[in-house]
């Protein structure tokens, strides 16, 4: 007989890189984090920033282009976020 895994007790902490335009709008170029236990991606983690609202809710908007990285590697909305994870949030960048 499998018993369930226990669910997470201690909140997972992790730490939010804002760049460019969201660290100017957000009044903020990091934060340390306390994941609530039904944030595990990173599209989770973008919702609970949202819920925030006001300067939170337009900046980073589903709408909003907002590119993410995971500990320095391109993430998308179901990427994995845990424990000492670090997550970028920043706009697409464009060049020539």
């Amino acid at each position: 007989m499998t018993l369930p895994l226990p669910k997470r007790i201690i909140n997972h902490m992790i730490t939010v890189l804002y760049f460019a335009r969201l660290r100017e709008a957000l009044g903020r170029s990091s934060e340390t984090i306390a994941l609530p236990a039904a944030v595990s991606d990173v599209e989770g983690l973008r919702a609970l920033l949202v819920a925030r609202g006001g300067e939170w809710e337009q900046e980073l908007a589903p709408s909003k282009p907002v590119r993410a990285a995971v500990n320095q590697a391109m993430a998308h909305g179901d990427t994995q976020v845990a424990d000492g994870d670090e997550v970028a949030f920043f706009p697409p960048v464009t060049g020539g």
